[in-house]
Order: structure tokens, then C-alpha cells, then sequence
């Protein structure tokens, strides 16, 4: 579904309007491309706490002040799809190699949020595929 998810990207961010915000409120397709590429790396790297660490806190992430201090406003829509389409092998790739008992490992948010490697997976997953619509406004396939 990741994969799939990090293909579908790539038509939103080769347009010619990717960088353009449809309003001022609403970040552009490169930007929500930025967004999730990211979004697949942190993830990677929290599923990759659960598995290496018991019950991991993971630390803290801003997107908003991700999205300022990386200018997603500025970035390369083609190394931005690249790039997220090369963190989606990554998680999946991941996710693919979790077995039996390792499905049950916790890890936690600060805000108190608890996850077994299943929960996190399932919570996860909506992320980009909820961020594609923003974009397309077409359900996922």
C-alpha cells in the first residue's frame, strides 16, 4: 500500500502548479510531497526504535517548523518524488521483514500515545494516503 501510495505521488508533483498553493491556508503538492516523504522517514525510524529498543519514547517532531526550516516551498519536485518514492521501499521494506511476537512491541508518543508494531503500522498508513487526497482530491485506488 506504501509503495503504491509513493507512485501515485509522482503524478501530483511532476504538474506544472506543484509548487503553487491552491490557497494561502493549503500547502501546494510539493509541499504535502515533502510532508509525507518525511513522514516516511520518521516513521521508518520509530518502527526501527520498537524493534531495536524496549518501549522507546520517541522524541518529539514539529512538521510546521520542519516544513520552514527545510523550505518545502523551494525543493525539487522530481528529487522530492525520488526521494519519497526510496523512504517508502525503506518502511516497506521494514514493515515487510516484522515477524511473529515483534508485531506486539510497544513504542510511545509523549503527548502519552502507546502503539504495538501492528497499531503503529495501522496508524501510520493514513498519513499519506490521507495527505494523496488533500492533493488529488481522488480516494485512494
Amino acid at each position: 500500500m506504501i509503495q503504491a501510495n509513493a507512485a501515485a505521488w509522482r503524478e501530483p508533483l511532476a504538474a506544472t502548479d506543484a509548487t503553487r498553493r491552491p490557497r494561502p491556508d493549503k500547502w501546494s503538492p510539493l509541499e504535502y510531497g515533502c510532508h509525507v516523504r518525511d513522514v516516511l522517514k520518521l516513521y521508518d525510524y520509530r518502527l526501527t526504535l520498537m524493534l531495536t529498543e524496549d518501549d522507546p519514547l520517541y522524541p518529539n517532531w514539529d512538521q510546521d517548523e520542519t516544513a520552514i526550516a527545510d523550505r518545502y516551498d523551494t525543493q525539487d519536485p522530481a528529487t522530492v518524488a525520488d526521494e519519497l518514492a526510496a523512504a517508502a521501499e525503506e518502511i516497506a521494506a521494514r514493515f515487510g521483514a516484522v515477524s511473529g511476537a515483534q508485531w506486539d512491541r510497544q513504542g510511545r508518543r509523549s503527548d502519552g500515545a502507546r502503539f504495538t508494531v501492528e497499531t503503529f503500522a495501522r496508524y501510520f498508513v493514513h498519513d499519506p494516503v490521507h495527505h494523496l487526497y488533500d492533493v488529488t482530491g481522488r480516494p485512494p485506488a
